[in-house]
This record gives C-alpha cells, sequence and structure tokens, in this order.
C-alpha cells in the first residue's frame, strides 16, 4: 500500500493537468457550443417568467408531486399539452466565473485523492507504470464520466452533449494515469 501523502505531487500535477485541458477543450475547441440551444423568442420567454421571481434552483414542469400524481388525469394533461422542462434558474447577476473555476480545480483534486486512494491500496510502490496506469486511469474515467451518464438516462439530457463530456473524460483520465504512472513512488 502506498500511503495517501507520498501521492500528494502527482495528485496536484493532474489535477493542475485536468484544469488546463478543460479550459483548452471548453474555451478554443468549438464542439461544446452545441451543448445548449437558444429558446425560441428568447426575450419573449424571458419577458413571460421573469414577473414569477422563480428563485434559484432546479425545477421540473409540470411538476406532479408523487407517483401517485403521475397518474392523474389532469397532470397526463398537462403532460401531453406540452411543453415539459428541466428547467435549473440561477441568480440573475453578471456571470463570473471565479467560484466554478475554483470548484472545479476542487474537484479535479478530490478525484486525484480517490485515483491516489484506491491505486495506492491496489499496488506497491515500485509498481509497473502500465498497472498504475490502468488503476489510475479507470477511477479517473469513471470519476469524470460514469456519473453523468444518469443526465441522459433521466433528465433527457442530449445523448450528443453526454457522449462529448464522456471524450472529455476520457482526456482528463488519460493525463491523470499519464502523470500517476510517471509519478509513481518507487
Amino acid at each position: 500500500m502506498v500511503p495517501l501523502m507520498s501521492l500528494l505531487l502527482p495528485i496536484l500535477l493532474a489535477a493542475v493537468l485536468v484544469f488546463v485541458a478543460s479550459s483548452v477543450i471548453h474555451m478554443l475547441l468549438p464542439y461544446h457550443r452545441t451543448d445548449f440551444a437558444k429558446v425560441p423568442k428568447e426575450d419573449q420567454v424571458m419577458a413571460a417568467i421573469r414577473p414569477f421571481a422563480i428563485p434559484p434552483g432546479e425545477y421540473v414542469i409540470p411538476y406532479a408531486g408523487s407517483p401517485a400524481m403521475m397518474k392523474d388525469p389532469d397532470y397526463l394533461e398537462r403532460v401531453k399539452a406540452g411543453p415539459a422542462a428541466f428547467i435549473t434558474v440561477a441568480p440573475s447577476a453578471v456571470p463570473t466565473m471565479g467560484a466554478q473555476l475554483a470548484l472545479w480545480f476542487a474537484y479535479c483534486v478530490v478525484v486525484g485523492v480517490f485515483a491516489a486512494y484506491v491505486t495506492g491500496s491496489a499496488l506497491p510502490a515500485g509498481a509497473d507504470a502500465l498497472q498504475v496506469f490502468r488503476f489510475s486511469g479507470t477511477v479517473t474515467f469513471i470519476s469524470y464520466t460514469v456519473a453523468n451518464w444518469q443526465n441522459s438516462i433521466w433528465y433527457r439530457r442530449a445523448w450528443s452533449t453526454t457522449l462529448k463530456n464522456t471524450f472529455d473524460g476520457l482526456v482528463y483520465a488519460l493525463l491523470t494515469a499519464g502523470v500517476f504512472s510517471q509519478f509513481w513512488p518507487a
């Protein structure tokens, strides 16, 4: 078993590399620009819902409230009439990315900690680099991707977006696995 503290360098280095790679992927490469679409008549839609002052949160329209209500004829009519939507309402403010970027970096560190813990529990110091790559890469791939698949299953997020995010997660996993295999204690 490899102590977690002896893996601090690969944890932090992997987090930095993933942070930089994700910045390049989302800011310079064009393939995520189609993850969201513009609502038709956006200004009118915004003006129509603004008076409701919906607080930030996640909502579903129409809302059933319970499995029993999902069988109610009134609810079923509202579903048929549409539109049906899953909505995330963000605070009304000029967008800033500082807090999200800090949280993303912290998340990358946490993923690295889990990869270090699992890999360090499974392999000794001096383990074969390919084994280190395999263990750490698997843990980070799962961490960055698999939990997102349920958003397409349950919340109807476009599978194309989920597949793009899965590709991103593969890139992050390969970077992390490369760092872990190169900096694994002897």
